[in-house]
């Protein structure tokens, strides 16, 4: 037995709905964070992802957080369900366990830190200056420290 035709159009609709937007929707993606040089196992390893440029570097304000305990030279970590967009890290070594990127005159980290893109730093790092593209960046995103 045929459905009637008033029955078929929303069923064609919604069918063609879920064909259609789940992928518009649903892509989220992974971020691999791959921390190195860390000096020690002290502490832990934090590493701060940003998507506003007003917000960058105030880790109370970060779009998502990871901590870890620090192992001496390298510290992976993965942000998953991302959205699509732009986005910006940092990363640092907080050594003493404070939670928060220690500074020297206010402006100097006395811990070890780093940026995504490794930019060349004068003065506060700027979310541009640090800033890529999800999708579109490379796996995993490779964050040597400074200290």
């Amino acid at each position: 037995m045929a459905m009637p035709t008033e029955h078929r159009t929303p069923l064609l609709v919604l069918l063609g709905w879920l064909i259609a937007v789940p992928p518009c929707l649903a892509e989220t993606q992974q971020l691999v964070v791959e921390v190195s040089g860390i000096r020690s196992a002290e502490g832990n390893v934090r590493v701060s992802l940003y998507r506003e440029p007003d917000s960058f570097r105030k880790e109370d304000r970060a779009f998502r957080l990871l901590s870890q305990p620090a192992a001496a030279g390298k510290a992976t970590l993965v942000f998953t369900d991302l959205p699509a967009g732009r986005y910006a890290v940092m990363a640092y070594h907080d050594a003493n366990g404070d939670e928060k990127l220690n500074l020297r005159l206010g402006m100097f980290p006395t811990e070890g830190y780093a940026l995504s893109n490794n930019p060349k730093v004068i003065g506060p790092p700027r979310f541009d200056d640090s800033a890529f593209d999800l999708p579109g960046t490379p796996a995993p995103l490779s964050l040597p420290l400074k200290y």
